[in-house]
């Protein structure tokens, strides 16, 4: 029995900072287990948040330095954790920063230079696991429902409440997923414009009222009507949802009460829509599942016959980080790792580079 040692970061759309998560992964009889050895979560300063932030709007030399830039940033934080708990590590699996999302355009772009990355914390790399789906016409995302699959199948549906969010669940014998829509992005941004990084356990959020206007403004937002597979990023936020909030004049708490509001409507007619068991499973991960508002109005809105789980903080924290440690051995391996009847693409495939240092 093959135990991979793999070191899984993971920076998401809500620029909190980096994940980094020291796991074991093996197989027996025939599935995929795994452990959590050492987390760390590392917050963006304020610099680099902001150069994150903004990336989208550099010019193609600014971008590509920030490129490198970040690479090498990434490597120092993993070599400096490694050597911290001493780790024995077979390689980094990196899903660097997501800068740029426009699948309809054939074009994604991961931030995080993988060969500098390896050059920098010693170790073989493999990152960039959107870029061949797309290539593929593909949406290049979702990307955690394989780990879904093979990590999580006792439950109905896998609900990430990052940025943005996803569920994944199975359907005539396939993985379904796609971005549902908003989650802690508007939520954040909210609490930011007040010298908040965040509304802790929604105590903001449970203090205000529903603006009926702003609800029904965001309710008929045109994402909600596209079919799936359909994915979503920073660009539809700052175009779509940030003017929203920007000309609304609720209160930060109304504003708070009301997005969750709003992402728990959705996040509950798209669960509905496939829910065919009495009783159905739903497992929730990412930072949402630790805002007990947004956990409890979620499952007031989807009711008795779907069961909200939300399990141990290291796991909700560092779920992504694990997948994307899953997503790198299937690389390795040279298995499925990226699933088309996810993203759309017109077929599966193995996806990501692999850097060794020089």
């Amino acid at each position: 029995m093959k135990k991979y040692k793999v070191l899984g970061l993971m920076s998401g759309t809500s620029l909190d900072g980096l994940d980094l998560a020291y796991c074991h992964l093996w197989q027996s009889n025939n599935h995929w287990e795994f452990s959590i050895e050492k987390t760390k979560d590392i917050s963006y300063d304020y610099k680099l948040r902001d150069a994150l932030k903004n990336a989208i709007y550099l010019s193609e030399e600014d971008h590509n330095k920030l490129h490198k830039d970040y690479g090498v940033w990434l490597g120092e934080q993993a070599k400096n954790f490694i050597m911290e708990h001493q780790l024995e590590v077979n390689f980094i699996a990196s899903h660097g920063h997501t800068s740029h999302h426009k699948p309809e355009e054939g074009f994604t772009f991961q931030l995080g230079d993988g060969q500098l990355l390896a050059n920098t914390s010693l170790q073989q790399v493999v990152c960039d696991f959107r870029t061949k789906d797309v290539s593929l016409n593909g949406q290049g995302a979702p990307l955690v429902p394989i780990g879904d699959q093979l990590l999580f199948s006792e439950y109905d549906f896998c609900l990430n409440l990052g940025g943005i969010s996803n569920m994944s669940f199975e359907k005539e014998g396939k993985r379904i997923a796609y971005d549902i829509g908003l989650a802690n992005m508007p939520l954040n941004y909210i609490t930011q414009k007040i010298g908040l990084d965040y509304d802790e356990n929604g105590q903001l959020a449970r203090s205000g009222k529903l603006d009926e206007a702003l609800m029904q403004q965001l309710n008929s937002l045109e994402y909600y009507q596209l079919p799936y597979p359909k994915s979503t990023g920073y660009e539809w936020f700052t175009e779509k949802i940030v003017p929203i909030i920007e000309t609304s004049e609720a209160s930060e708490q109304d504003l708070l009460f009301t997005f969750i509001q709003h992402n728990c409507q959705q996040i509950a007619i798209e669960v509905s829509k496939h829910a065919i068991k009495s009783q159905n499973k739903l497992f929730v991960t990412g930072g949402g599942a630790l805002n007990q508002f947004f956990v409890d109005t979620l499952q007031a809105e989807l009711g008795q016959s779907i069961q909200v789980i939300v399990t141990n903080k290291t796991l909700i924290a560092f779920k992504e980080a694990v997948v994307f440690a899953l997503m790198g051995v299937l690389r390795l391996e040279n298995k499925t790792n990226v699933l088309s009847s996810v993203t759309g693409a017109i077929e599966d495939s193995s996806s990501g580079e692999i850097f060794f240092p020089e």
